[in-house]
């Protein structure tokens, strides 16, 4: 059935809606993605072999490090409640990464456009859900920085629990919006080419959203770090100007990670939403540009939880349980969860500033902050 015998959209939709029409290979085809297609597209092959390979190990990588905080430090300071749910929505997206590769190809066409939206909907509300996990955290760790007196932990980790709450609803809405109808099935010029069923409005959206949070963590960063290098100018000690270092090294290594992680596939939207349909050959592979973006979710657990020593410990202390159980290691061999809540994060990079309290009567101090958790804890 050739596109121009569809009629108009309600015709079109009514074709659909009675399953005479094989609304999701029209689309396909409209977009060039069947006419680029190879023949190593079908089935798994070896690279998606590979990207599968690449999503298990990510899946089990935040999977142990969720239970981990769970099972060892949930009731821990509020950044383990970040960190969860950084783990949490990075999980999934390595989850529905990998339903993704078993249901393309040719398995594509077999699926209805609902789930077809499913699909894709889930890997959107993984990565935003990550993106505004990250985002909550710099946000946090900023305010309690400025904030002149500290927060009751309790209240804090109740806030931003809810915060989190809503956060990963935001994501799920966010990301099922063409399920929800913000999609152009049948309206096939208003289409995308990288996801033939999407609205290239909706990839607009996207794409400006997620640039403008990635933005603001680049900001809220480079504010942190400009305190805590102040305060090193003015303890005048070679001690301080280490922390500002080790601090300016971590702040890197996210923004960096972050960057050549989603650069590229922020990059292929815009072409892709700008470019006419048929005149942008390049476009129609967006496995590479995916799976890098996906490899943030492998890289977030190294840098925001294992550097962190109670992490680290908790993580230590599941797998010798894990040997424990499997008789490879002797009981008592392995850290109980006192010894981690009762063990000291990392080296304190930032102390108590006066300046930025002592024009409150009565402030309560904070406790010191770690090289580490001066951006992931308080």
């Amino acid at each position: 059935l050739r596109i121009d015998l569809l009629g108009t959209k309600a015709s079109c939709l009514q074709l659909v809606a009675t399953r005479n029409m094989n609304i999701i290979l029209q689309h396909y085809n409209f977009s060039g993605k069947l006419t680029n297609r190879h023949s190593g597209d079908e089935g798994m092959g070896p690279v998606r072999t590979a990207f599968a390979v690449i999503s298990s190990v990510i899946i089990l990588e935040n999977l142990l490090v969720l239970l981990a905080v769970l099972r060892c430090l949930r009731a821990r300071r509020w950044v383990y409640s970040c960190i969860a749910s950084i783990t949490l929505s990075d999980l999934l997206a390595g989850i529905a990464y990998l339903c993704n590769l078993c249901l393309s190809g040719s398995k594509t066409f077999q699926l209805s456009p609902q789930l077809w939206f499913l699909r894709e909907g889930i890997l959107f509300v993984a990565l935003a859900a990550s993106t505004f996990s990250l985002l909550v955290t710099a946000i946090e760790r900023y305010s309690a920085m400025v904030r002149p007196i500290a927060e009751n932990e309790a209240s804090k980790t109740l806030r931003l629990r809810g915060l989190i709450v809503s956060c990963w609803l935001l994501a799920l809405v966010i990301g099922l919006l063409p399920l929800l109808g913000w999609n152009c099935l049948c309206d096939f010029q208003a289409c995308s080419v990288l996801l033939p069923l999407y609205s290239k409005d909706y990839i607009l959206f996207s794409v400006v959203m997620f640039s403008i949070i990635l933005l603001g963590i680049i900001g809220l960063y480079i504010s942190i770090f400009h305190l805590v290098q102040a305060s090193s100018r003015q303890s005048s000690s070679r001690h301080g100007r280490r922390r500002s270092l080790r601090l300016l090294k971590t702040v890197l290594m996210i923004l960096g990670a972050f960057i050549l992680c989603w650069s590229p596939l922020f990059v292929l939207l815009l072409f892709d939403v700008f470019c006419e349909t048929g005149a942008c050959t390049h476009l129609h592979n967006l496995d590479w540009t995916l799976a890098l973006a996906l490899l943030n979710s492998g890289i977030n657990p190294v840098i925001y939880s294992l550097r962190s020593v109670e992490v680290r410990r908790a993580v230590g202390s599941l797998l010798c349980c894990c040997c424990v159980r499997a008789g490879l290691c002797k009981p008592g061999s392995c850290l109980v969860i006192s010894d981690i809540n009762s063990g000291s994060s990392t080296e304190s990079s930032l102390r108590y500033r006066d300046s930025f309290r002592s024009s409150v009567p009565n402030a309560r101090p904070r406790a010191p902050l770690s090289s580490n958790s001066s951006m992931m804890s308080n």
